[in-house]
């Protein structure tokens, strides 16, 4: 059922980019966002969209903050991938924009996007309550700024040169902000929209971000580039600590099968509703690309 419900709404997310992005002038810039908005697993939208069924928002409301999500996020995975970041030539099994156009575009492209993420997300669509929009826009802002996912980034950037390699603690701490910030902020969003406690899935989506990105270090261990749609072992070759090189392989799998329990024991207070969201969380450690 999980992966049914995954797929369709990537799709749904997937038109409502293509209608959002559409509906902009035909410009090198616009292809480029486009470019860099397809395909992907949309599981940041998809925590959007099965938030806000469990807290009876429908999905027409539901679907602008889902397709913001994968803006802001489309938007970190292009200047990732810029050559002043992680210089990779491929995404998503494709061309990253650089390769595709160069620098100057995407780095419009990213800037676009980013902030096609905050019109989105506050546009009446999304509620028509302005007090909950504005929290979502404040939620996002610091998920995806210098509280969250930018600190997260500069701190790994730092820790390539550092002489000290980072700890467990530290890189808990990094993959916080760079991976976790936004899938917290994805499955509170339902919540927030709702106007109800959104605890419950906070607790879920901070484990769930942690053993996304144990998983994450694993695929670099053992992914293959052409099934994951990026270069893998780029970790190992700049000597990088991650969860895999300070925990080893097997163990670096239990505390990502570990932490998936703790997320689903977080949604006890959802019942049988939560069962798909349980899946997802479980999804992200068997997952191969």
């Amino acid at each position: 059922m999980f992966a049914d419900r995954l797929s369709a709404d990537a799709r749904a997310i997937q038109q409502h980019l293509d209608t959002v992005l559409g509906a902009l002038s035909d410009q090198p810039v616009v292809q480029a966002m486009a470019h860099a908005t397809h395909g992907g697993k949309r599981l940041r939208g998809f925590l959007v969209l099965e938030s806000a069924r469990l807290h009876g928002v429908g999905a027409s409301q539901a679907i602008w903050p889902a397709t913001a999500i994968e803006a802001l996020h489309a938007y970190s995975l292009v200047h990732d991938d810029l050559p002043c970041m992680d210089d990779d030539d491929l995404r998503r099994g494709h061309p990253t924009v650089h390769r595709k156009w160069d620098e100057a575009t995407a780095v419009l492209a990213g800037d676009a996007l980013q902030t096609l993420a905050f019109e989105l997300v506050t546009r009446p669509d999304t509620s028509p309550t302005a007090e909950i929009r504005a929290d979502l826009a404040l939620r996002l802002a610091r998920a995806s700024g210098a509280q969250g996912m930018v600190l997260g980034q500069a701190l790994d950037i730092a820790a390539e040169t550092a002489d000290v390699p980072l700890t467990l603690e530290g890189i808990t701490h990094l993959q916080r902000g760079k991976t976790g910030a936004l899938i917290e902020w994805s499955a509170t969003a339902g919540a927030v929209l709702g106007g109800a406690d959104p605890s419950a899935l906070q607790s879920y989506a901070r484990a769930l971000g942690l053993a996304f990105q144990i998983a994450d270090d694993v695929l670099d261990v053992t992914g293959d580039s052409a099934a994951v749609g990026k270069a893998v072992g780029k970790d190992a070759d700049a000597g990088k600590a991650t969860f895999v090189s300070l925990l080893g392989l097997d163990a670096a799998r239990a505390r990502a099968a570990a932490l998936v329990e703790d997320a689903c024991d977080s949604l006890t207070v959802y019942g049988a509703q939560a069962d798909i969201l349980k899946e997802a969380a479980r999804f992200v450690v068997s997952r191969r690309h």
